[in-house]
């Protein structure tokens, strides 16, 4: 077979040839995701989103151009900037990647590597030194140096006569229901105030302006008329709450509602926000498939047992392609000093680095002395943003060393919260 050809699209150009090319990889990135033949709207909204974001849209094509279908390219990968924060009030540029898909015809042929490692390599020429993505199948990026970095749980919440609080949150200030639409304004200041405050969060790309205010619905591919939206206003009436959520009808005879997005810049306004859904006449439970692992909802409620986990899922993987920035960026426990020997296939973080926390701020550096602990680059990845404990990798044998460094590293990295973040992509 020919050498595949490799490029990065234009997804500015409103040529006719540009707007074929687009379309064609819209329609190989819908096609490896099971989802339907992409119509004008959805390819619209993709060109629009990856203008927004200034994305990196890249494809892998068959030379033989008079094929039937040689112009839908055989593997894709987007990326683009973002944010992301990793101790309360402190956040680092991200190279977020979406959209990795290879055509079944041409797999185990290397080519996501190819497409990986060219990108990767682009993130660390703009001097970004996080990547991360959510994935569709957990075996496959950890060998590009992805660790997992944040869960979250789908629960079910009761909103029926056992939906009780063990003390009534009164928030001072005031709700009201608005329109999606009208809600955005302050949706995205909140959203943002909690992203700033909350370890792991990602600031949101362009699309979910049109999911969050029902403009477009990406299952139907048609505007969603079934969201709704409540905003807490404080006592100077300033947005510090909100909830959205859609309309699903009778799931197992029940009346339900799915909770689209849900952010209390307080636990009392996150409380009152529940017991507002709880307040909804005729609905009688709500499903929500971004809850913390741990949240204050399961224990403000005289039954627990209102809240049921239905699944615990991974959400963000992360990848550390800059030690020295990523470790001296994040938050520590406790001060001490630690050599770390990574080991990265790809090289970005690779190399023996001494991490030296005085004061609560690490120094990190490369160095030749012996290594205290020795891992991999996606273990590394799973360890940064503090989503799984030092003493659990130790025991899974994904971090080597003597106890002694392990409990010091423990002591050093490991502070909470968990991070948690709610933002796909």
């Amino acid at each position: 077979m020919s050498e595949l050809l490799h490029g990065v699209l234009d997804v500015g150009d409103e040529s006719e040839a540009g707007r074929a090319r687009v379309e064609a990889w819209s329609e190989a990135v819908h096609r490896s995701f099971l989802e339907a033949r992409p119509d004008d709207g959805r390819t619209r909204r993709l060109v629009d989103n990856a203008v927004a974001q200034s994305a990196r849209v890249a494809g892998a094509w068959r030379p033989e151009t008079t094929l039937p279908g040689a112009e839908v390219p055989v593997g894709t990968l987007a990326s683009w900037q973002g944010e992301i924060t990793v101790a309360p009030g402190r956040s680092l540029p991200l190279h977020m990647i979406t959209d990795v898909t290879v055509a079944p015809t041409h797999r185990r042929r290397g080519l996501a590597r190819r497409l990986m490692t060219d990108d990767l390599a682009h993130a660390v020429a703009q001097g970004r030194p996080l990547a991360a993505l959510t994935v569709s199948e957990g075996s496959i990026y950890g060998r590009f140096g992805f660790g997992l970095g944040t869960r979250l749980r789908h629960v079910v919440v009761d909103l029926g006569a056992r939906f009780a609080l063990r003390r009534e949150p009164a928030p001072p200030g005031t709700f009201t229901l608005v329109d999606p639409a009208t809600a955005w304004p302050h949706v995205r200041r909140v959203f943002a105030a909690h992203a700033a405050a909350t370890r792991g969060a990602v600031g949101r790309p362009q699309f979910y302006e049109s999911i969050l205010t029902g403009a477009f619905d990406w299952e139907s591919g048609s505007e969603n008329r079934k969201l709704r939206a409540v905003l807490h206003l404080d006592a100077g009436g300033a947005a510090d709450g909100y909830a959205l959520w859609s309309l699903a009808g009778q799931v197992e005879g029940r009346e339900t509602i799915d909770v689209v997005d849900l952010v209390g810049l307080t636990p009392e306004v996150q409380l009152a926000l529940w017991r507002q859904l709880a307040d909804i006449d005729l609905v009688e439970q709500a499903r929500w498939r971004r809850a913390p692992l741990s949240g204050v909802l399961d224990w403000a409620l005289t039954d627990p047992r209102v809240v049921t986990t239905t699944k615990v899922a991974d959400l963000l993987w992360v990848r550390v392609l800059d030690v020295p920035a990523a470790l001296g960026a994040r938050a520590w426990g406790a001060d001490g000093s630690v050599v770390l020997d990574v080991d990265d296939a790809l090289g970005h973080a690779a190399g023996r680095w001494r991490v030296e926390v005085v004061d609560g701020v690490a120094r990190v550096g490369a160095t030749e002395d012996a290594a205290d602990l020795r891992l991999s680059a996606d273990t590394l990845g799973a360890l940064y943003l503090g989503g799984v404990t030092t003493d659990v990798l130790a025991a899974a044998g994904r971090l080597l060393g003597e106890s002694s460094a392990v409990q010091r590293w423990a002591r050093m990295a490991d502070v909470g919260p968990e991070p948690w973040c709610t933002t796909g992509f």
